[in-house]
């Protein structure tokens, strides 16, 4: 059975589309009503993860009351690290912690790389569950963190300004660092196949922290690895988003996937100069325009979308849309979209 609206699939792959395709990142969560219901239910965020009937049900809900053109699973990155074992904990409105943290090679080498289809089965479930249920109506995106960003929380244990503990890694253990950073991609390479098996129809690697390595560093502890993983996944268009690595565009147009992201501080004609139609430009909506009223909403979004005209395209955010933003506002920026001609 064939989807009934492949417009992502379509741009990711350089294919003809009628009209530009929009997503959000973080479109399932906190600005909609619908899932903070489901989520003040339960104990945590961490049950929500893994719990796959109502992951699901909160993966679809931006296609329902948005009218967004793809769902995202709803997940977490930090389920590789856990899978891998070391355990973390999601404290409210501070973020991931970790109790332990990776110190020494005799804590990277307890790290377990087998058994991910036993430990992320949830995901799994998740997945097919969520596929059943849009009934081919949109696809549905997977997504890993990139290694250089899960490695930053396994040694920092935490968010941070600055991952200090774990950029001070990669100075004082180099051999240390590449050998988890080869650990976790390991793991990611199989835990992104393993959801390609269960139904995505495309997936995304998310560098949360690229921009907070020199380019030098980026480029050795960075996308050294998320080359590894672009070379191993080619069973679905893929996309990576660096967010902040502005200075990495230029390395990118080597990578083996079909879609760049790029955050609101990356420059449109730069971006398109660079890659020439060779791959296709994800985002880039500073999310804060959506605090701004309709009319300025429409404004932004048309511009965005003209200064992306003729070039491969996916409508999106620089980033994820911020937990106190008005659905409305949202619903207007995808709107906006969808009837730019």
């Amino acid at each position: 059975m064939n989807l009934k609206n492949d417009l992502i699939l379509r741009a990711a792959n350089g294919k003809k589309i009628e009209r530009t395709p929009v997503w959000l990142m973080r479109q399932a969560g906190r600005i909609l009503p619908e899932y903070r219901k489901i989520r003040n239910s339960l104990s945590g965020f961490k049950e929500l993860v893994e719990t796959p009937h109502l992951a699901a049900e909160v993966t679809i809900q931006p296609v329902d009351i948005l009218g967004v053109d793809a769902a995202i699973i709803f997940s977490d990155i930090l389920v590789i690290p856990e899978a891998m074992g070391l355990q973390y904990e999601m404290i409210e409105k501070k973020g991931p912690y970790f109790p332990k943290t990776i110190e020494s090679q005799a804590n990277i080498d307890s790290l377990n790389n087998s058994d991910l289809e036993d430990h992320l089965s949830y995901v799994f479930e998740a997945i097919k569950i969520t596929k059943n249920e849009l009934s081919q109506r949109v696809p549905l995106i997977g997504f890993a963190g990139a290694p250089w960003t899960i490695f930053a929380y396994m040694i920092e244990g935490q968010g941070s300004k600055t991952f200090s503990k774990a950029k001070s890694f990669l100075y004082r253990e180099p051999e240390l660092a590449h050998m988890l950073l080869e650990k976790i991609t390991i793991s990611t390479i199989e835990y992104l196949k393993l959801q390609i098996k269960a139904g995505v129809d495309l997936v995304q690697i998310f560098d949360s922290w690229a921009g907070i390595l020199s380019p030098e560093y980026y480029n050795e502890f960075g996308m050294k690895y998320v080359h590894k993983i672009c070379d191993k996944i080619n069973q679905v268009p893929l996309t990576v988003f660096s967010k902040g690595a502005f200075f990495a565009l230029q390395s990118m147009k080597n990578l083996n996937c079909n879609t760049i992201g790029l955050d609101w501080t990356m420059d449109i004609n730069q971006a398109i100069n660079l890659f020439d139609n060779t791959k296709t430009l994800q985002g880039n909506l500073d999310p804060c325009v959506l605090y701004g009223d309709f009319n300025l909403i429409e404004k932004k979004t048309k511009e965005m979308l003209n200064n992306f005209a003729g070039n491969r395209h996916i409508a999106n955010l620089g980033h994820g849309v911020y937990p106190d933003t008005n659905p409305e506002k949202v619903k207007c920026f995808i709107e906006s979209v969808k009837s730019n001609n």
